[in-house]
């Protein structure tokens, strides 16, 4: 987490600004999730268990949604992701929500829908691997936790300036 944030500082003093930083993050979120989702699926089979650097690891796919809800509704829920992204893309565009925060959130946000969108429109289900106590789950999941975190920072952060 503590990379994540000294990344964003980085990113966020550059010229391009905040604008840039949501689609760096957009992208290599992208990248991340499907990349990972890739090599579990090629190397290892449905229900094999594993460790990898202390971390429980098992490939599942998943064609519902979180904690496999709706199972066979992944179809439904891409064009969902999609709609998520055009609503976040127009926010964007009208310039009431702006800063590094708020970008860091959308692009983690927004990475993690097209990450798990993807998947459920192209194979009909999410390929999950990284087990936790609350289920399995992906990078594109952990990736949107991360947005719904900075999403209330921002939101909290903005009240109390609101309030001075």
């Amino acid at each position: 987490m503590l990379s994540i944030i000294l990344t964003i500082k980085i990113i966020s003093k550059k010229k391009e600004g905040p604008f840039m930083l949501f689609y760096v993050i957009t992208i290599f979120v992208i990248l991340m999730d499907q990349l990972s989702k890739y090599l579990i699926r090629i190397y290892f089979d449905i229900n094999e268990e594993f460790t990898w650097l202390g971390i429980e690891l098992t490939h599942i796919e998943n064609s519902g949604m979180a904690g496999g809800l709706f199972p066979g509704h992944a179809r439904l829920f891409g064009l969902g992701a999609v709609l998520f992204v055009i609503g976040v893309l127009y926010i964007r565009r009208t310039g009431e929500m702006n800063g590094a925060l708020i970008d860091s959130s959308f692009g983690f946000l927004v990475g993690g829908g097209i990450g798990n969108g993807i998947d459920r429109l192209l194979f009909g289900q999410v390929t999950d691997f990284i087990i936790r106590s609350g289920g399995v789950l992906n990078l594109a999941d952990h990736a949107i936790e991360i947005g719904v975190i900075l999403l209330i920072i921002y939101v909290v952060v903005s009240w109390i300036k609101n309030k001075l």
